[in-house]
């Protein structure tokens, strides 16, 4: 991403051990496609060292469960952090909120953005920190329903979630009860960072299945949905409302990435009615689901529809796998993760080696990525096919998000 450096907008992310792994990943990445930096932050830790994650859904038990998430690396110091030279703070959920409650620094941090007016999202428990800041007092505020009465008894004008995605703006707070109101949450930070977002009426569709990634499927869904596009995800022999099954990609030491459960996944579109013409962009996650999903021939035909008609499609990691049976990769340049580049160059595609893994290309009306790190350029990349552009104004100047560094 290339981006202005007199314009660009700065925020901080409030990290720690077992934040939940979407609050922490979904706005890291979103944030830093839509060309706004963000330093992601512990107390005691350094740039370069890791935060273990939480994964916290509701599965049928009085409160949600919890299991281990992805490893999420931090790319500031916490020691280094100077508000005034940020404009803007986020707070991720989780469990971690509970113990960076009782931190001094942590809590004088965030007073600091409080005071200065700057815009301060917090999702789920963060408001915990909130409320021992003393930032809520007098102020409408939301968030899991289990920190209310902790934010009552802070002197908060507690706004009950109706449901799971509410989120609620009161002065430059804006607060979110849970993961799932990502779309607005996000939509809402940006807008108070001076952002606005254009050509975002799109319609883009994702070709989902059990164990794809949980970060591939999520963020760029979630990232695509807060620009205001209108975002289907479907799966062969599934309905809306039905559920995927993810898993948990991570690089830990081993030879090849380690794999655990993820969060499920909720399809929101008939796969069988799905009219493929009627879509804008295709969006193929990576994972385990694209490797018997290329075995299915609907799912071939839509890939063909879109690759043929010269409509946007983006596809990260394994999701290559579909592309290539699809057969429509001949003559193009591609990445993907690095095991599946038997399966690219078998279909005539030029190999474009992911160095770093992060790394991600554009060729005609194709974008392809290696792996979740690289969401950021992965989804910019793609808002340029669409033209959705982010424009944040900062001292009479305009900031537009410029991909074209990375297009072969």
């Amino acid at each position: 991403m290339a981006t202005s450096a007199m314009s660009e907008k700065r925020v901080v992310l409030l990290c720690g051990d077992y934040a939940e792994d979407y609050e922490v990943m979904v706005p890291f990445q979103a944030l830093l496609a839509y060309g706004i930096s963000v330093d992601a932050v512990c107390p005691g830790k350094k740039a370069g060292e890791t935060c273990r994650t939480a994964i916290h859904q509701l599965s049928g038990h009085q409160t949600y469960t919890e299991i281990r998430g992805h490893n999420f690396t931090l790319n500031a110091s916490f020691e280094d952090i100077d508000h005034t030279k940020y404009d803007g703070l986020v707070i991720a959920g989780g469990r971690a909120p509970e113990y960076l409650a009782m931190d001094a620094f942590v809590l004088n941090m965030v007073r600091n953005f409080v005071n200065s007016g700057k815009p301060v999202a917090s999702i789920c428990h963060g408001q915990l920190i909130l409320a021992a800041a003393g930032a809520v007092g007098g102020l409408k505020c939301t968030g899991f329903p289990a920190v209310g009465p902790t934010l009552i008894a802070a002197g908060a004008l507690w706004i009950e979630p109706d449901t799971l995605a509410a989120c609620v703006v009161d002065g430059n707070i804006i607060t979110a009860a849970t993961y799932i109101g990502h779309p607005e949450f996000i939509r809402l930070f940006v807008k108070a960072l001076g952002g606005t977002i254009s050509k975002s009426n799109k319609r883009i569709l994702f070709l989902c299945g059990d164990y794809m990634e949980d970060y591939e499927v999520t963020v760029p869904f979630q990232s695509l949905q807060a620009l205001g596009c209108h975002v289907d995800a479907v799966c062969p022999k599934k309905k809306a409302g039905d559920l995927c099954p993810t898993a948990v990609h991570d690089f830990e030491g081993d030879q090849t990435y380690s794999e655990k459960p993820g969060h499920d996944f909720t399809l929101t579109a008939n796969f069988e009615d799905i009219d493929a013409s009627s879509y804008d962009a295709l969006v193929i996650p990576g994972g385990r689901a694209p490797e018997y999903l290329a075995l299915d021939g609907k799912v071939i035909d839509i890939a063909k529809h879109f690759m043929e008609s010269e409509k946007p499609v983006a596809s990260i990691c394994h999701g290559q796998q579909i592309l290539a049976a699809a057969g429509v990769l001949k003559g193009k340049k591609c990445t993907a993760y690095p095991a599946v580049k038997l399966n690219v160059v078998l279909a005539g595609a030029t190999w474009l080696e992911p160095e770093p893994i992060d790394r991600c290309f554009t060729h005609g009306n194709l974008v392809t990525g290696a792996a979740w790190p690289g969401h950021p350029e992965f989804i910019s990349q793609l808002m340029d096919l669409l033209g959705i552009k982010v424009f944040l104004c900062a001292e009479e100047m305009v900031m537009v998000m410029d991909v074209s560094s990375f297009v072969e």
